[in-house]
């Protein structure tokens, strides 16, 4: 490249090496551009003209550079590109650019094209599905960009697949005489996969099974596969509940090194350990929880001290005394980092012994706690904090409904500290939404199921002042927790603050906002886009439609204008709670991230200096994706639910009435107001007229009658069929005698 450079630049007297060299040493005032400058300026001409060649003279003409020194600038600008594999200069001088090479992670959206989400990249790169060399969603890719891309996106090719996200699929078994398919339960998957004879693995025809990869070929030729573990026939509750975990990658079952080495655990608790902790086993304490939960990680104590104000403990089971850094629980712990929520089960992070036993803030029991303990005066204001290992004596275990009634009666139980709690609590609350704190109520479904996990009925829960109680104490622990560690002195380091484990959620993008916006003026809402005025109207606009049809379509769209919610390193701060510092700290019974911070907490009050952040950012970066895996089986565990439970109900000719909740090229989706549970008619099926998508304002419009079918539109509905191993529901539309048929 420097030959190259040099033989160019001596071609014509004006770009000898000599003369730039002269130039540079004198001081122009003319201009401030800089090398980078050019350099974004070159690229972009090269980019655009992919197919031609330029000569540098050529590029300094187009780029309208008349001064020595800015000439100097492109010549650096040439170099530096060159240097970085962005463009080529040949023999001759002439400049071309390189293909554009990214690394990066297919999202996968539907059988025909992908995206590929890159830190090279501002915007995800589309692909179809035919350059795709049969990667899959989650892969790690190499791909180039094409140059000219004729949409709004850039677009590519995939040229090799570097990582399989998973060689392991769900699905169904259809055996032939010397040979088996595999459909995939996964969407994502759109190719069947062959098993030959030799590796069906006892699997009888129509079983779920999950299959392991042997050979990956290519988009025309199905990969080969071993049966690696028969699941059971499908339709029933154990195989579907099992596939679920295994089609997200979640562990279903504890290694038995695991269990074995949480059973040495002992869980006995000594003086000499008691004497290094502060005692609150005197205090009134007492948890609240689910009537179902096993594990009852977070406890509060309340005592009026001699000024009138509150000491409030919120008291956090010590999981990191049991579970020690390197053992086999604790690796264990670090891969799953989440504890699975299904609609019948919990599949816990850590092995039971600890998760229901040791750790579990059981009643009456001495139990060992790190806690955070804050003086509160009448108004909620905290006047002093205190953090550290402690052992309690909770009084009392309550359910949230037990909670709730001695709040509303008055009477039973320590029902004045409820009460008072709550009144602390309320208060806690006014100062977020004071600050910017937003309110996002989700309508959350539950089922009633019968001992085979038949669902026998459909409910959705309430939420109240117990619930909310627990939540509004459970997030002063949390950011005074992440405020203590990040105004920390630190030690042996130049680092702004200590390294630590952050609870993140990035301002919402801006774009997404203004269609929202657009969106919900539409229906009648006014959502301003600008600070705590934003904020503000949206938390009004959520009061508003509550018990509304629209209820659920418009905080769907906006819980997806707004970012997703992190584990990190960098203390960037929570949009949503409003919060310039948070963390998790109050469950390490379900959380791996929270017994990181457990550690680190520790780790700073025992005077300790700034921890590598490498390490910590990395195993952030996996809780964040277990627990949106997590997510993803939950809301799937649910929609098997929901559809089993239409299935159940079988009656074609009922008609229900329904709220459009999201619209596709392919079918409008709809959610039955009665049962919560979301299908969808198909294009094909609206009978009226041949209806075309306009994205941009989120609806559907008949060619010839201009009928609009929008988000948050009511209509009735009929079910025209269930998919139980598709997880999905069809819908008919019920049509209005006036209506055109």
């Amino acid at each position: 490249m420097k030959q190259n450079m040099k033989s160019q630049k001596t071609k014509k007297k004006k770009l000898t090496k000599k003369q730039f060299s002269k130039r540079r040493q004198k001081k122009s005032r003319k201009t401030t551009l800089t090398v980078q400058h050019f350099q974004s300026k070159i690229f972009a001409i090269l980019n655009k003209n992919a197919d031609r060649q330029f000569a540098i003279e050529e590029l300094i003409d187009i780029l309208q550079v008349n001064t020595e020194k800015n000439k100097v600038k492109v010549i650096d600008a040439l170099e530096k590109l060159a240097e970085s594999d962005q463009i080529l200069v040949d023999q001759e001088g002439n400049v071309r650019i390189l293909l554009h090479l990214i690394k990066g992670t297919v999202d996968f959206v539907n059988p025909r094209f992908a995206f590929i989400v890159s830190d090279e990249t501002e915007e995800d790169t589309w692909v179809d599905a035919d350059h795709l060399k049969f990667a899959l969603h989650g892969d790690t890719v190499k791909a180039r960009l094409y140059p000219n891309a004729k949409g709004k996106r850039p677009e590519g090719e995939v040229l090799e697949v570097l990582e399989r996200k998973t060689n392991e699929f769900v699905g169904k078994i259809e055996i032939k005489e010397k040979y088996a398919f595999v459909v995939a339960d996964n969407r994502r998957m759109h190719m069947d996969i062959f098993v030959p004879q030799k590796h069906i693995n006892g699997a009888k025809n129509g079983d779920k099974v999950i299959v392991e990869i042997l050979e990956w070929h290519d988009e025309k030729s199905s990969p080969v596969a071993k049966v690696k573990e028969v699941l059971g026939a499908p339709g029933v509750n154990e195989t579907e509940m099992h596939a679920i975990m295994a089609e997200f990658g979640l562990a279903r079952h504890f290694p038995k090194e695991v269990t074995a080495d949480a059973d040495k655990i002992r869980g006995r608790i000594t003086k000499v350990e008691i004497k290094k902790r502060r005692d609150f086993r005197e205090i009134t304490t007492f948890t609240i929880d689910p009537d179902t939960a096993k594990d009852f990680d977070d406890a509060l104590s309340i005592k009026k001290l001699d000024n009138g104000n509150w000491e409030v403990g919120i008291h956090i089971a010590d999981v990191t005394h049991y579970v020690k850094p390197d053992s086999k629980v604790e690796k264990e712990g670090a891969e799953r980092a989440t504890s699975v929520y299904l609609v019948d089960r919990v599949v816990p992070m850590l092995p039971e012994k600890l998760s229901n036993e040791l750790c579990s803030l059981r009643p009456h029991e001495d139990k060992l706690t790190f806690s955070a303990v804050f003086e509160l005066d009448e108004h909620a204001n905290v006047h002093s904090e205190w953090f550290g290992r402690t052992v309690i004596h909770s009084d009392r275990r309550f359910t949230y409904e037990e909670a709730q009634e001695g709040i509303d009666s008055g009477e039973g139980d320590f029902a004045a500290e409820l009460r008072l709690l709550n009144d602390l609590a309320k208060k806690l609350t006014a100062q977020r939404f004071e600050k910017g704190a937003m309110s996002f109520e989700t309508v959350e479904v539950k089922f009633k199921l019968d001992e085979n996990g038949t669902p026998i009925g459909l409910f959705t829960k309430e939420r109240k002042d117990a619930h909310k109680l627990i939540e509004e104490f459970m997030l002063l622990a949390n950011r005074k927790v992440a405020e203590f560690i990040y105004k920390m002195p630190v030690k042996g380091s130049k680092a702004e603050s200590n390294t630590m484990v952050y609870r993140t959620h990035d301002n919402p993008d801006v774009d997404k906002l203004k269609n929202f916006s657009g969106f919900a003026k539409k229906l009648g809402h006014d959502v301003k886009l600008n600070g705590k005025a934003m904020t503000s109207s949206l938390n009004k606009l959520m009061v508003a439609i509550e018990n509304t049809p629209q209820q659920h379509v418009l905080q769907g769209l906006a819980i997806r204008t707004m970012a997703k919610a992190i584990y990190t390193t960098e203390p960037t701060g929570h949009f949503g709670l409003a919060f310039d510092h948070y963390t998790h700290f109050t469950s390490p019974i379900r959380r791996y991230p929270d017994m990181m911070v457990h550690r680190l907490l520790q780790h700073y009050l025992d005077n300790g200096k700034s921890v590598d952040k490498g390490t910590f950012e990395k195993l952030c970066k996996h809780s964040t994706d277990m627990e949106k895996r997590a997510a993803e089986a939950e809301r799937a565990s649910i929609k098997y639910k929901q559809v089993e439970y239409m299935r159940i109900l079988n009656d074609s000719d009922k008609v229900y009435d329904g709220v459009v909740t999201g619209v596709t090229d392919w079918g409008i989706y709809v959610e039955l107001e009665e049962t919560k549970c979301e299908g969808m008619i198909r294009m094909s099926d609206l009978v009226d007229d041949f209806y075309q998508l306009d994205e941009e304002n989120y609806r559907v419009v008949g060619k010839k009658t201009k009928n609009v079918i929008t988000f948050g539109d009511t209509m009735k509905v009929r079910v025209k069929s269930t998919d139980l191993e598709r997880r999905t529901m069809d819908l008919l539309k019920v049509y209005d005698e006036d209506e055109t048929l």
